[in-house]
């Protein structure tokens, strides 16, 4: 039994005179029954040839008994007259509705034949061939093959933008059908060719996958992509009428993207499309082409602290002009073990805050996260964590790690607030010019907030903007090592330029420890003493 009424009887007969598949009649009739789909084509097909063709029996016939039941009167289900049924006496007094029908349309249901290896006019043979048991095998043997992990998925579907166009064109075709028969059917309440194969495929897939839920939402993504060769014909002449709604995009091998053809339909006016497009769509000379499944897991971040031991280790790959300047960095080194564990295709580094590369990271550490993109595999255990953190630490005496842990990428996003606000602590070792003694420099630990004015430092003036920035330095004190050294710590608003506070940077940081000592300084050695307060 198919779930159509009586007012769709016209609207079948026209969508399958027109050469559309049985299941694309369905959704033009709005059925929302996934069931519906699910069975197999060519037996709906046959259904809903016998559909129309009991509406042309019982016109011959004429109309039921007076005594027929209201559930015969309402042709809800597919309703057979054995040929011994009598004439109804209204069809003697009355002309024969079959006669008052357009010759083309009684031609129609003698026309009708099996069609089911013609490929449909409007899904373009998507949900014939490419929509059963032999595609979902094709799917799970894919999803198989690249060894996820995952607990359920979401299949998602890219159709070529010209189905949006034949789509149009056989709106179109029924439309003035609609509306002679007094009928109400709006284009929005079309079964959309996207939601009807995933009600076909989604039950199959599962099963291929040994039960695993499809479901609507899910962080492992399979996706299923359709391309027809001759997408950009049958769209070409929506470049000319509405110009405006294509441009050009860098990524974009076609510029009929299946947003800018959508944009295009519902500006364009029925009377401009039918004299450009065809009505009903021509019949296609192919279907379309399966591309290959594509797997996509979404992110996941993972968090913790690394110290840095190294004066010779930048904390990102160093690369100046093409040319590698250093072997390693902090970055490379924690992200090859987690990128293996968690076999991911690739990964974002972020920290709050950066050091030289001649800047060892002491104390607690500095906070650190990593966006793992596409991981086949996408949790692990406290352990599996831990021995994780362990293999990170054992890989080189360069840095270490601690606190790993899997986050959530708001997570990710709070350790980048607040930046400016945070206080940092450094130690420094200091060169003087002239010789000094322990009583020269006690003075500096009196200082409390003083206010800097720094001038974009002439290092990193390559990468930032020209700008002078206020920055605080909190407080400071001083240990003596002989003469000419002596260790400086500093605790500062975030931001600040140590090196360029010491020497001065030619005068683009005001005050500096130079004018502070009225001698020529330098700064030999510095260590940020992350979440030491």
């Amino acid at each position: 039994m198919l779930p159509l009424k009586e007012k769709d009887k016209p609207i079948v007969q026209k969508l399958l005179s027109a050469g559309c598949c049985a299941r694309c009649v369905l959704r033009f009739c709005c059925v929302s029954v996934q069931a519906a789909y699910r069975q197999p084509q060519q037996e709906t097909l046959k259904k809903l040839k016998a559909f129309i063709t009991d509406t042309e029996n019982s016109k011959c016939h004429g109309s039921a008994s007076p005594d027929s039941t209201d559930e015969n009167k309402s042709h809800d289900a597919v309703v057979s007259e054995t040929p011994e049924d009598p004439p109804s006496k209204r069809a003697k007094l009355e002309p024969s509705a079959a006669a008052a029908q357009p010759e083309e349309d009684a031609a129609t249901v003698v026309d009708l034949k099996d069609d089911e290896s013609r490929v449909c006019v409007v899904c373009l043979g998507i949900l014939q061939e490419l929509c059963g048991p032999v595609q979902a095998v094709k799917i799970a043997e894919a999803v198989k093959a690249k060894s996820y992990e995952f607990d359920t998925l979401v299949l998602s579907v890219s159709l070529p933008a010209q189905l949006c166009v034949r789509e149009h064109s056989c709106w179109l075709h029924v439309k003035k059908e609609v509306r002679e028969k007094g009928l109400v059917l709006d284009k929005d309440d079309v079964i959309q060719v996207k939601e009807a194969f995933k009600w076909i495929m989604q039950g199959l897939v599962a099963k291929e996958l040994g039960g695993v839920a499809v479901v609507t939402k899910s962080a492992f993504e399979v996706g299923v992509e359709f391309t027809h060769p001759q997408s950009d014909t049958d769209c070409h002449f929506l470049a000319t009428t509405c110009p405006d709604c294509f441009k050009p995009t860098k990524n974009k091998q076609s510029v009929f993207t299946r947003m800018a053809v959508v944009k295009a339909l519902e500006k364009i006016s029925d009377t401009k499309f039918l004299k450009h497009y065809p009505c009903p769509p021509t019949q296609p000379t192919s279907s379309c082409i399966s591309q290959d499944i594509q797997c996509l897991h979404v992110s996941v971040f993972i968090a913790g602290r690394y110290n840095k031991f190294c004066r010779s280790l930048p904390q990102t790959p160093w690369v100046i002009d093409g040319e590698r300047r250093m072997e390693s960095s902090v970055e490379e080194l924690i992200a090859a073990p987690i990128l293996s564990a968690f076999r991911a295709d690739g990964f974002n580094f972020s920290s709050s805050g950066r050091e030289d590369v001649d800047v060892r990271t002491l104390g607690n550490g500095r906070p650190f996260a990593m966006e793992l993109l596409n991981p086949h595999r996408s949790r692990l255990n406290k352990v599996e964590m831990k021995e994780l953190q362990e293999t990170i630490n054992k890989s080189s005496d360069k840095i270490r790690v601690r606190d790993l842990q899997i986050v959530t990428r708001d997570a990710m996003s709070r350790m980048k607030e607040g930046e400016e606000e945070k206080t940092k602590s450094y130690t420094a070792l200091v060169w003087t010019q002239k010789p000094i003694q322990t009583e020269d420099i006690a003075f500096i630990d009196d200082i409390k907030e003083l206010t800097l004015d720094q001038k974009t430092p002439l290092r990193v003036l390559h990468r930032r903007a020209l700008a002078i920035r206020q920055r605080v330095i909190h407080s400071m004190c001083t240990r003596f090592l002989d003469p000419h050294h002596f260790y400086l710590g500093l605790k500062t608003q975030a931001g600040t330029y140590i090196k360029e506070f010491v020497h001065g940077d030619f005068g683009r940081t005001k005050p500096n420890l130079c004018q502070l000592l009225k001698m020529d300084t330098d700064i030999l050695e510095l260590d940020v003493e992350v979440g030491v307060m």
